[in-house]
């Protein structure tokens, strides 16, 4: 299947990359087909990829897997918000949380209180809102990723 993207222009992508969001994601409801796309050059080391609606060309998050800017990430989630995406084991669970890149690269955050969370056997996602106050809607990313880059 050959999608259009805002992001990579016009991308080819087969069947078993397209991951299903039942309830859609939060504020975009509607929207419940998604894969995930990276800069080919720089390869999912750099962190980011881009998780792109196959609804809406012009809709593509930023996402990044927390674990790179914060090791110890560790939400608790209630087993109910996660029955629609099927059984999760610790070989089949996904978790990443979207990336707000400003015009100020040093203001650079994730969201570590509304991760997305996706059984990779069913290919099926879904985004919740963390009950606790235990992580920030906006945690600065910009100097952990220098540091990483620098090798540091």
């Amino acid at each position: 299947m050959i999608i259009s993207t805002k992001v990579f222009g016009e991308v080819e992508i087969t069947e078993d990359k397209i991951i299903t969001f039942p309830d859609g994601i939060i504020g975009f409801p509607e929207l419940k087909r998604f894969t995930l796309l990276h800069d080919e050059e720089r390869g999912i080391s750099a962190g980011i990829r881009w998780l792109q609606s196959l609804e809406e060309p012009g809709f593509a998050m930023p996402v990044m897997d927390p674990l790179i800017v914060k090791p110890d990430y560790n939400p608790e989630v209630n087993d109910e918000l996660l029955s629609s995406i099927g059984e999760l084991t610790a070989e089949n669970l996904l978790v990443l949380v979207t990336v707000k890149v400003p015009a100020d690269l040093t203001r650079m955050s994730v969201n570590l209180q509304g991760p997305i969370v996706i059984n990779v056997d069913e290919r099926k996602a879904c985004q919740i809102i963390l009950d606790a106050d235990t992580y920030p809607v906006r945690f600065p990313i910009y100097e952990i990723l220098q540091s990483r880059k620098a090798g540091a």
